[in-house]
């Protein structure tokens, strides 16, 4: 895709924004999920935001720091129709809207890997660095109706260091179209063995240079987690946005040595500027 200090966080933004909204004409998204960018107001044709977010997160996978880390935030989008090919950081994508209850995601982005020096406390010391690389990603949503008020969610992502499912269900919050609002989802995440031990793993010459116990994991069932969207729209260019991720690792991740807790979050909040 990562809790009760996020729901408060955009609840409190969600207060202060309301005497600044000005009265504006609501536009229909692709679908009225805050999670999902829509800049295109509801028209085909060419689209663009750009802004900045302030995230407070774990520094790795499993990590027991944590730290503020600041990212661009927006994207490019070119709509037609019921369809929406965008190009957002390091992903370009495509996602379409069938029969007003089904939603289809494609996306290619970029992986991120793990150095040694992630952790300020030297706690990756020795375990070298994991390789960064492309990974694809398919998804499908499927509403119970055509408000989108609640929807099943189905995500496969490959990559270079191995493949992730993720399954959820979320309901959406508000009355409004124009993807403004707020969701909460709740989703079971599952790894493959390869990307299991690229993540939480040990080898053999890794245990060597750093110390920690050897440990080899089979794939299988990685965790259970919250997340939470908000979006509120300022006036027809300014936008606010805010999210909330807890995820709460199996046993099986948590008694791996690397991680030194037995759950990841984070809290992030942004604004962005629509073209």
């Amino acid at each position: 895709m990562k809790k009760v200090t996020g729901l408060l966080l955009a609840l409190s933004i969600h207060a202060l924004c309301l005497p600044t909204v000005s009265a504006q004409e609501e536009q229909a998204a692709l679908v009225p999920l805050p999670s999902l960018d829509d800049f295109t107001r509801g028209e085909d044709g060419w689209s663009f935001g750009l802004g900045l977010g302030v995230e407070y997160e774990s520094a790795y996978e499993g990590s027991d720091e944590f730290g503020f880390e600041v990212q661009p935030a927006g994207a490019v989008q070119w709509r037609r129709g019921n369809d929406i090919f965008f190009f957002a950081g390091e992903a370009l994508g495509w996602r379409g809207l069938r029969a007003d209850t089904w939603l289809f995601e494609a996306i290619v982005g970029f992986e991120e890997g793990r150095e040694e020096s992630d952790s300020d406390d030297g706690r990756l010391d020795g375990l070298g660095t994991t390789d960064e690389g492309f990974e694809f990603a398919l998804q499908a949503r499927r509403a119970f109706s055509a408000d989108w008020r609640y929807w099943l969610d189905g995500r496969l992502v490959a990559g270079e260091n191995g493949n992730l499912g993720i399954f959820g269900v979320g309901r959406r919050f508000g009355e409004q179209i124009d993807g403004s609002g707020s969701e909460l989802s709740v989703v079971a995440v599952f790894h493959d063995s390869e990307l299991a031990n690229t993540e939480f793993g040990v080898d053999a010459a890794q245990a060597a240079a750093s110390g920690l116990d050897e440990t080899k994991l089979s794939g299988g069932f990685r965790s259970i987690g919250v997340h939470y969207n908000y979006r509120h729209y300022i006036n027809d260019n300014w936008r606010i946005f805010g999210e909330a991720l807890y995820e709460r690792y199996s046993s099986d991740i948590a008694n791996s040595p690397i991680a030194r807790n037995n759950y990841e979050a984070e809290v992030g909040v942004g604004v962005i500027y629509v073209f």
